[in-house]
């Protein structure tokens, strides 16, 4: 499987945001677009934790 990277999962996550704020979509459509778009914002969130984490580490390693 074909890992997304996260500026691909943050466009995506953009996309859905400015879907929902369009009102256009069906309910279901707008529930689906909500799920999809809270589980990539974890995913982006979890990412970044991470990165501060390798950061952090390698600062003090510096230090």
């Amino acid at each position: 499987m074909n890992e997304q990277t996260f500026e691909q999962k943050q466009e995506q996550l953009e996309a859905i945001v400015a879907r929902l704020e369009s009102g256009n979509a069906p309910l279901d459509e707008m529930i689906r677009l909500y799920e999809q778009g809270e589980a990539l914002y974890r995913d982006c969130a979890e990412t970044l934790d991470a990165y501060e984490k390798r950061l952090n580490a390698a600062g003090k390693e510096q230090a």
